[in-house]
């Protein structure tokens, strides 16, 4: 057996069932290993666009999504999406060709030193220099990535080692690491903080969202009586329909949202990872009462002195709080619901043209189920979409917000496809970030996922535009041209879609989700929406 099989043999033992990626010089072993695997090899036609793939695989499954590229060039296209994978907790495994052995001592064609390179943005970097450690080496790498706070790794895998013959060695069988459960000494400490309080709030992280602990949050906020508000990546881990949610925090403007945190005496921070939202944004006095709830301790901030914290399995920490602290009648939060509802949809049948922010979200969310799932982009419609979409299950709207990279929704909504083929998909993305990986269409097409490509069309990098607008009054060098997108679709074989008026928004893509094929819907928006937000949230009376 060589090398190059028993690698491959060790990623089907991990439960790999995609590896997405280009075929180059270096991993021509590997490549020919994977014609008598069981793991299908997605060809992707950009190794940046594999990455993201990996990345949403990753967050949508919980299992390590995979990608592979070859050496030099090949590699270095993966940094983006290892390193917005790394950030946003998302659990891949990248994987590297690399020239011999030989001549990694001297300057050599498209040679780099891709384990120093991978080292800061990845979680665990490796480089197999001999056969037998290979076992050991996908085990760490999928333990690593998959590990309580999971991100990306990263294995260096030279082509002569992967060619070395007559290897006798199988793979470590993976085993179920058991969260340790947290302490009775600190459950009683947080229930004395809880049973205090005045003013509780929840806010629930993406961490809850990796565990698979929505039920756990909501039966704990429902047994207390405690309102949630998420973060932009564990949208949905509240339904947005329970009386209890306030919604998504996350924008740095003060928003209706916001008001809770000013008015909370203990805040509740739950699988929350600072990276999304730093605490000097809903937490500036530095004054309040934080009870720290995760699988490990707390980053260090200023602003996040923490009061009382658990360490453990949130499925058993939530519960054990729930039965031993009291539960809070005070409703001075449901007045702050009512007004974050009232403003969510007052703009859900807008007629303007081109359209509103708000009403495009709204005609999104009529055309899709609960269960459906958005990949979104990274740019001004990001924040709209953070604000404004309603989810009621959680990853049901992927959001990059750690690293936050623009080009993610395409691919994403890919690798969204292939692994949950029965739901329906949609890539939202601003005509910038579609441009950067849509070459990904052809992927699509061939590999037979078929869903929508939503682009809000303002021919700007809206996002900056609205930066700069803000800071400065004016604008610079954000403008630019698009192609006939409709054309561009067709091009692929795809379908496409031009929105002339806004009530045709939602019969389009009632039409596209039905459509076994991918859909460009070329809609143009009026960012004129994004001043006139901040204006209002400047000028915003607090409810409570």
């Amino acid at each position: 057996m060589r090398a190059a099989d028993l690698f491959v043999k060790c990623l089907e033992a991990e439960g790999v069932e995609y590896i997405y990626g280009i075929p180059g010089e270096e991993n021509l072993d590997v490549m020919d290993a994977l014609l008598d695997s069981s793991i299908a090899f997605v060809t992707t036609r950009h190794e940046q666009g594999a990455a993201f793939m990996a990345d949403v695989q990753g967050r949508l499954t919980g299992k390590a999504g995979v990608c592979l590229a070859t050496l030099g060039p090949g590699a270095t296209n993966l940094v983006t999406g290892v390193a917005d994978a790394n950030m946003d907790y998302a659990p891949v495994v990248a994987i590297a060709g690399q020239a011999a052995t030989n001549r990694l001592h001297k300057e050599s064609h498209q040679v780099l030193d891709l384990v120093n390179l991978f080292q800061p943005i990845t979680r665990y970097a490796t480089q197999i220099l001999n056969p037998e450690i290979i076992p050991e080496v996908v085990r760490k790498a999928f333990k690593v990535a998959q590990g309580a706070k999971s991100g990306a790794t990263f294995i260096e895998f030279p082509e002569n080692i992967a060619h070395i013959e007559h290897l006798e060695l199988t793979p470590i069988t993976p085993r179920l690491v058991t969260t340790p459960y947290p302490s009775e000494v600190r459950l009683d400490a947080i229930v004395q903080v809880l049973n205090a309080a005045e003013f509780p709030l929840i806010l629930a992280g993406n961490g809850l969202v990796r565990a698979r602990a929505s039920a756990a949050l909501i039966d704990f906020a429902e047994k207390l009586n405690i309102p949630v508000a998420n973060t932009f990546m564990a949208k949905g881990i509240m339904p947005s329909a329970h009386p209890l949610s306030l919604g998504t925090v996350g924008l740095q403007s003060h928003d209706y949202v916001s008001c809770g945190f000013d008015r909370a005496d203990v805040v509740i921070c739950i699988g929350y990872d600072i990276v999304e939202y730093p605490p000097k944004l809903w937490h500036q006095t530095a004054d309040r009462k934080i009870i720290y709830i995760d699988i490990l301790p707390a980053e260090v901030d200023a602003n996040y002195n923490l009061t009382e914290g658990a360490l453990g399995d949130f499925n058993v920490t939530l519960p054990a709080l729930a039965s031993r602290a009291r539960r809070h009648t005070n409703n001075i939060y449901e007045r702050l619901r009512v007004e974050i509802q009232k403003q969510l949809h007052e703009m859900d049948h807008d007629v303007e043209f081109p359209i509103k922010p708000q009403r495009i979200i709204a005609d999104l969310r009529r055309a899709l189920d609960a269960e459906d799932i958005v990949i979104c982009d990274v740019g001004a419609h990001k924040l709209w979409m953070a604000r404004m979409f309603e989810c009621e299950k959680p990853n049901t709207c992927i959001i990059s917000n750690g690293f936050a990279s623009m080009g993610i929704a395409l691919p994403g909504a890919v690798a969204a496809k292939l692994n949950f083929p029965q739901r329906k998909v949609v890539a939202v993305t601003g005509d910038a970030g579609f441009l950067m990986n849509s070459q990904e269409i052809e992927t699509a097409m061939r590999m037979q996922a078929p869903f929508v490509i939503l682009i809000w069309n303002d021919a700007s990098y809206g996002l900056i535009e609205w930066k700069q607008q803000t800071h400065f009054g004016r604008t610079s060098n954000v403008k630019f041209s698009n192609p006939d997108f409709v054309k561009y679709a067709e091009a692929f074989g795809a379908k496409g879609y031009r929105i002339s008026r806004a009530e045709e928004l939602l019969p389009t893509l009632q039409t596209a989700l039905a459509q076994n094929t991918v859909t460009i819907i070329d809609c143009p928006v009026d960012y004129r929406e994004n001043l006139k937000l901040t204006t209002k949230l400047g000028e915003m009376v607090c409810p409570i």
